[in-house]
């Protein structure tokens, strides 16, 4: 985290979330009590900060300053809405292309997805403002620059995002290996936004549910999965094969 993104005290941070500045994490101290801290934990709950857990020994590699038990990484970016991401394409004539990140936790997956996605073309990226991966300094660095080309869109839940996309017209694809459609077999020469999983778990199964299609990835070595900017990849580029 460099330092020129970061915010270090307790009152500092609660004064910056109410200003209104693009807050991406806080790192708070492990069984911090009082209360300012009772308060920083209320301000951050009631504006859907994403925050978590960390050792007192991490906070320390963060900043030499007294951090009083809390550290606050500022986004070098500015989110848009999904409703201003999702008109300002339609009403380009654009035929929409986004990507949605189900609970992706890694910074460099995360920047090497995006910058794959300014490559190809897609339109915007949608997470989830709890338990994504943040947008700092790793982000920025993978992705060559290009997380300042491509708007980045955050959502208190993605199945809501998902139902907002379909009623807009756009269909929905999640990257699975739970089915027996390959990309090959998806048209995605139409509006469509393209779903991939965290690292770990893939796809959240209640989000699968509700999607028009899915899609894996044919695979034909001992081991079973791709890195997912990996597999990312293969998805958007086999859709710039059908658009082009």
């Amino acid at each position: 985290m460099e330092k020129e993104h970061q915010i270090f005290g307790i009152r500092a941070i609660i004064e910056a979330i109410n200003a209104g500045k693009e807050i991406d994490k806080v790192f708070i101290q492990k069984d911090a009590q009082g209360d300012l801290m009772q308060e920083l934990m209320k301000t951050m709950k009631r504006n859907n900060i994403n925050f978590s857990y960390v050792p007192v020994e991490k906070l320390n590699r963060l900043t030499h300053n007294n951090h009083q038990g809390a550290i606050a990484s500022i986004a070098p970016i500015s989110f848009v809405s999904l409703e201003t991401l999702v008109e300002g394409v339609i009403e380009s004539g654009k035929k929409p292309l986004f990507l949605i990140l189900d609970q992706l936790s890694d910074a460099r997956n995360f920047g090497a997805i995006i910058r794959t996605a300014e490559c190809t073309g897609v339109d915007g990226i949608i997470i989830q403002k709890q338990g994504s991966a943040p947008v700092n300094g790793d982000t920025v660095k993978t992705s060559a620059g290009a997380v300042f080309n491509v708007p980045i869109c955050k959502v208190d839940h993605i199945k809501d995002a998902i139902f907002y996309l379909q009623g807009s017209g756009i269909k929905t694809v999640a990257a699975t290996e739970k089915t027996d459609d390959t990309i090959y077999t998806i048209d995605f020469n139409q509006p469509v936004a393209i779903i991939m999983g965290s690292e770990d778990r893939g796809v959240n199964p209640s989000v699968l549910k509700i999607v028009d299609e899915k899609a894996k990835l044919p695979m034909f070595g001992t081991i079973s999965s791709l890195n997912v900017s990996v597999a990312c990849g293969a998805f958007l580029y086999e859709s710039v094969r059908q658009r082009s």
